[in-house]
């Protein structure tokens, strides 16, 4: 009978045992693999908590840095909302913002108010939404990510993790099934 060292763990050597419990991990999370996620590491709480609380916290990478720079500049008057920080929070989301800004063409350009549902990426990635289902009560604006992107929260917008919004009449499906 094989006894147990600190090298090993039953009959196995301890790297077998690691091996093992990292492609049983890989087998929990397959929807997640090769999913390409936006959002970078190290968000601050203060980020997902103030910013999430209104609309989806978005990855940094979806406006280039002069949008984020004037959104944190002018957040009392943040698209008719007052959404004022204080003070230090403010710097801490704006250098996290600015280091994670896009860089890659598509978001080098400012969109039209700083809004990405206006970036022009944006509106070809959504062509085939009909108009109504921006204003569906599941959905709410197109700046409701969540509502048809499962994993926005993480900053994944894969195409394989996409629902139909509850209750949006089956007659919209047609840009879900494109």
């Amino acid at each position: 009978m094989h006894t147990s060292t600190p090298s090993t763990l039953g009959p196995w050597p301890l790297a077998a045992w690691m091996a093992a419990g990292l492609l049983s991990l890989a087998a929990v999370l397959p929807a997640r693999a090769g999913e390409k996620q936006l959002m970078p590491a190290g968000v601050p709480k203060a980020y997902t908590q103030e910013c999430g609380a209104c609309h989806t916290a978005y990855p940094p990478g979806l406006l280039p840095s002069a949008s984020w720079q004037r959104l944190m500049t002018g957040l009392e008057r943040h698209f008719g909302t007052d959404a004022a920080l204080d003070e230090a929070t403010v710097r801490q989301l704006a250098a996290w913002l600015q280091a994670n800004a896009g860089t890659y063409k598509r978001v080098s350009e400012a969109p039209p108010q700083d809004r990405i549902t206006q970036a022009a990426w944006f509106k070809r990635e959504h062509r085939s939404i009909d108009a109504a289902v921006w204003s569906h009560a599941s959905v709410k604006s197109a700046a409701n990510c969540a509502a048809c992107h499962s994993g926005a929260e993480r900053g994944s917008f894969s195409e394989r993790s996409l629902r139909f919004p509850a209750g949006l009449d089956a007659r919209y499906r047609r840009a879900w099934d494109d």
